[in-house]
């Protein structure tokens, strides 16, 4: 996903699925002046599954972040990522 043209940066993490037990769902920070809308993340989704096998397509869906959580060495926190996920997944359940 990094070579696409407006993503400076990503991370996909498994989320959750009654069916399938986890679905990929992708980070993304977009390049400056690059605004995050439900559009852009269907071109993104279309843009993986044009080069990529089925199971590592984006069902999850994409998420716009300002930018993505890292150690100091670099390496992304991808259990900051699942803990909102969770979150929002059980305020969901909530309502």
């Amino acid at each position: 996903m990094l070579s696409h043209e407006l993503i400076e940066d990503a991370a996909v993490i498994g989320v959750p699925d009654d069916y399938s037990g986890e679905l990929p769902k992708a980070f993304v920070v977009l390049k400056n002046g690059t605004e995050g809308s439900k559009k852009l993340a269907q071109e993104i989704q279309k843009w993986v599954e044009e080069r990529k096998v089925k199971y590592k397509w984006l069902t999850g869906g994409v998420e716009f972040l300002e930018m993505i959580p890292k150690t100091a060495s670099g390496k992304i926190l991808r259990k900051d990522l699942r803990l909102k996920e969770m979150e929002k997944l059980k305020l969901k359940a909530k309502l």
